[in-house]
């Protein structure tokens, strides 16, 4: 297939599941690898055109981001919200800077060993059971909004995110399922988890891209716009859909769909490997 196809349809994988729990970066491993698109270079190809996603939650989270200004007179005013200003940037510094240190100390191994079907089939399936048995705890409870979050919910948000280093597990599945257990509302969890996306994801992409600039053709650059174009559109019309699914279901969808993909999409890519 030529390289504008397979950049456009990694791109639009990455857009309908990087907000997801269902893991944009298991999913890219696996239809790059049924598109033969594999190798150190597609590892950073499927983790640069991330960023394009994440743009996406700049752009609908606008006035969250805003708010984070540690002002006195704040553009967007929000009373009494945990989020805002100087107390707002050191919840999601809490909850960014464990992904960053322990991904940078095992960054060559998670690269070496973990970016294979065989691990993604593992993580969808483990973080699928994982999702069912933080509904049953949430079904329990009461949940707050994310504008009552704590220091400590931010930080225990922050070490579930770790677990997302593993590919397969997802990110948002991590960081939702950790703020659900923390008594965070589906609602609030969620968005928690898009906000600190941004600096988390910023911060693997540029590694990442810096690592290979000398190694990337002006045809992989080419490439790697198209999926960072077609990434951020996409995700800029999954992440509202997302959001109204959670204000009326679980997640147990999304972790049954895990359960189910894991067989296939492990026996799928070992057949074609074979």
């Amino acid at each position: 297939m030529e390289i504008w196809g397979i950049a456009i349809i990694l791109g639009i994988v990455e857009g309908l599941t990087e907000f997801i729990p269902v893991s944009s970066t298991g999913h890219l491993i696996v239809v790059g690898n049924l598109l033969r698109f594999e190798g150190e270079k597609a590892s950073t190809f499927e983790v640069a055109i991330q960023l394009g996603a994440i743009l996406s939650v700049v752009v609908l989270y606008w006035d969250r981001f805003l708010g984070l200004i540690p002002c006195k007179e704040n553009p967007i005013p929000r009373s009494g919200s945990a989020l805002e200003g100087w107390s707002g940037l050191w919840r999601i510094g809490l909850a960014t800077v464990p992904a960053l240190i322990v991904g940078y100390l095992a960054h060559d191994f998670i690269k070496a060993h973990l970016f294979t079907p065989a691990a993604v089939a593992w993580a969808l399936a483990v973080g699928g059971i994982g999702i069912l048995i933080a509904e049953r705890f949430v079904l329990r409870r009461f949940s707050r909004s994310l504008d009552t979050l704590t220091l400590r919910q931010a930080l225990g948000i922050g070490l579930f995110q770790t677990l997302s280093l593993w590919p397969g597990t997802s990110r948002s599945a991590a960081t939702i399922v950790g703020g659900l257990l923390l008594g965070l509302d589906r609602k609030g969890a969620a968005e928690f988890s898009f906000l600190i996306a941004v600096p988390i994801m910023v911060a693997a992409t540029g590694y990442d891209v810096l690592k290979m600039t000398g190694a990337f053709t002006s045809e992989d650059v080419a490439q790697l716009v198209v999926g960072f174009i077609v990434s951020f559109i996409v995700a800029l019309m999954a992440i509202p859909s997302f959001i109204r699914i959670l204000s009326r279901w679980s997640l147990a969808p999304f972790a049954w769909y895990r359960i189910v993909a894991a067989p296939a999409f492990y026996l799928l890519t070992r057949s074609l490997s074979l």
